[in-house]
């Protein structure tokens, strides 16, 4: 072996032994403020914890300050307030990378099921219990020590790239005012990569990283016939029944292929690739084990695509909610006056939620009989986002979190939708997801922990993705 490949990793192995020392050494004062932290009761969906989610903003910016970030503010929205920091790398080549987590947490007491207290942390083996260890308080501070661990190990007084961190107060509330919130200080915090660290990983023995979420557009369609019910023996069957027009369309959303029926809706949408496809198989993934979880007794989807690929890489249309007429016990033989529908629609990428919206508004007028009136209101919709394989950040992710957990690192995409798509919008930069959190954690559940072990594996792959993402930025561009 040469000796430059000999130096190399040399110099790679000293960086590892320094990163990891140094994430030891301050692992007990690091869990210490984190358990401070989480001992705020920052829940954004209760008005009375108003004051709280404040004072769990001004408690993050003050520690991002102590960590080192020059600039630590808190910004007030039309609801919670949000943080932002910011920490110049001092290099006009160094990429920019804005980190987005939320510090706001779901509901939680004693009384829901939960051993201990939930805002009182509690370290119990190599766990720690409490609301918003997981989700999302303690994927947000790993990246506290892990800037302070880059800093150490690579001898700079700041980071190698411009580092800056965006962190909601509303996300566990949907979000309201996220939108306007970037678009407002869209120039503050503009940059060439986002990394979102509010997702997880496969399991504590496959580590993994997320590449895209789907995005969702959902309606309420009313339907309405006679003024009023009337009766089924003197005009049924001979004026239209919105009950059966609302079956009916629900009937006629998707063909004998589970494809949804609406036309134009996969108009071009970015279809799985081969490698993707392997990548997905690659995962060791237990469709009874899923089934259990899913609390269902069979598969179903759009033919041709596995489970996996039916939950992440493909569009769908479900049925949330369907009613109309009389709902009491017994009988009541009425034509009802009105129906019902909640609709909603998972997009994929290269779908627009706008055309979406069009589609379907066009699909249900064409689909109703005369003497059936309608309105449709659509919610306010979240865009897919997705990350290529080859694109220079993943890499740099990938890269990193490899060298953390020393094996090979596997890839995932998640079924749900978030906020981390108005960011890709707004900001015209790639979203990248970096999350240590399994699904064992219980997010939203009672007893929400983390795996101490995992949570410092975030910190060092944190400690060395500054490095990796600038020196490789700087060479793909």
């Amino acid at each position: 072996m040469s000796k430059p490949v000999d130096s190399d990793v040399s110099a790679v192995d000293a960086d590892v032994s320094a990163v990891r020392t140094y994430i030891q050494a301050h692992r007990a004062a690091f869990l210490d403020d984190l358990a401070e932290w989480l001992r705020i009761p920052s829940v954004s969906a209760q008005p009375d914890h108003a004051g709280d989610v404040r004072y769990s903003a001004d408690w993050l910016a003050a520690k991002l300050k102590e960590t080192g970030f020059p600039t630590a503010e808190v910004w007030q929205t039309a609801g919670a307030p949000a943080v932002f920091a910011e920490w110049p790398a001092g290099d006009p080549e160094a990429p920019t990378v804005l980190v987005y987590g939320h510090h706001d947490v779901q509901p939680a007491a004693r009384e829901d099921g939960w051993h201990t207290d939930p805002f009182e942390p509690v370290v119990q083996g190599n766990r720690l219990y409490a609301r918003g260890a997981a989700d999302d308080k303690g994927q947000v501070f790993f990246h506290t020590l892990g800037v302070r661990a880059h800093l150490t190990a690579t001898g700079r007084t700041a980071p190698a790239v411009n580092l800056k961190l965006l962190i909601e107060g509303e996300e566990e509330s949907g979000s309201p005012n996220f939108r306007a919130l970037i678009e407002e200080h869209k120039d503050r915090i503009a940059a060439d990569a986002v990394i979102v660290s509010d997702t997880g990983m496969w399991a504590e023995d496959t580590p993994t990283v997320c590449t895209g979420m789907r995005g969702l557009a959902d309606c309420e369609i009313e339907l309405r016939g006679p003024d009023q019910d009337i009766h089924s023996g003197s005009f049924g069957g001979a004026v239209p029944n919105p009950a059966t027009a609302a079956a009916r369309l629900v009937a006629a959303l998707h063909d004998e292929h589970a494809r949804v029926a609406v036309p134009g809706f996969y108009e071009g949408i970015t279809e799985l690739t081969d490698r993707e496809r392997e990548l997905f198989a690659e995962l060791p993934f237990d469709e009874e084990r899923w089934l259990r979880t899913a609390k269902s007794h069979a598969t179903y989807g759009e033919a041709g695509h596995s489970t996996l690929e039916r939950i992440w890489a493909r569009p769908t249309a479900e049925v949330n909610g369907i009613g109309g007429g009389y709902q009491g016990p017994g009988g009541k033989t009425i034509v009802p006056s009105s129906a019902f529908l909640k609709l909603s629609f998972r997009l994929v990428a290269g779908q627009d939620p706008d055309r979406i919206e069009e589609a379907v508004g066009t699909w249900v007028a064409d689909q109703l009989p005369p003497g059936i009136s309608h309105t449709i209101t659509f919610g306010a919709a979240t865009r897919p986002c997705l990350t290529p394989l080859d694109h220079p950040a993943l890499r740099s992710v990938v890269r990193a979190m490899g060298q953390a957990f020393e094996q090979p690192i596997r890839f995932t995409r998640e079924g749900g939708s978030g906020p981390a798509a108005d960011l890709q919008d707004v900001l015209a930069a790639p979203v990248l997801f970096l999350g240590i959190s399994v699904p064992s954690d219980g997010w939203h559940a009672p007893n929400e922990k983390v795996e101490l072990d995992l949570l410092l594996k975030g910190v060092e792959t944190t400690a060395y993705l500054w490095g990796d993402l600038a020196g490789h930025w700087r060479d793909a561009h």
